[in-house]
């Protein structure tokens, strides 16, 4: 199976610049002022093409949450999480900092990027606990 490798530009490329240089942003629609998320040439709300850049403050509550088992005894389990920033917009990413069966809905939680084979991450740790953006 071939991997499919990241388009060179457009709007997925301008975030994940964003992230390498420590900030988590957003898109922004100038028509309809709601907040998009997973980066897009138009706004999925209005059609717009008016989408702006702007910086996320990476607070959030938890919509939904998986633990991912690994093999037993390696300590390599990990939480996968579904976040409602307060933005308006969901993302998807690991919990830190926090024991994964004890990961809830409706936790808060802050984003914070940390670096991950070279590329920039987002992941999410208990609201409180800290996070840069």
């Amino acid at each position: 199976m071939t991997a499919i490798a990241p388009s060179l530009g457009g709007p997925d490329a301008a975030y994940l610049h964003h992230l390498a240089q420590g900030h988590l942003r957003v898109q922004q629609c100038g028509a309809c002022a709601r907040h998009v998320f997973y980066p897009r040439v138009v706004c999925p709300h209005c059609g717009s093409a008016d989408l702006r850049w702007v910086d996320a403050r990476g607070q959030g509550t938890v919509h939904a949450c998986s633990v991912v088992m690994g093999k037993p005894g390696t300590g390599t389990d990990y939480a996968i999480v579904l976040v409602d920033l307060d933005e308006g917009v969901r993302m998807m990413g690991r919990v830190q900092e926090h024991p994964q069966d004890q990961v809830r809905i409706g936790m808060r939680v802050q984003a914070r990027i940390v670096e991950q084979d070279g590329k920039p991450l987002v992941v999410f740790v208990p609201q409180g606990a800290g996070g840069a953006q």
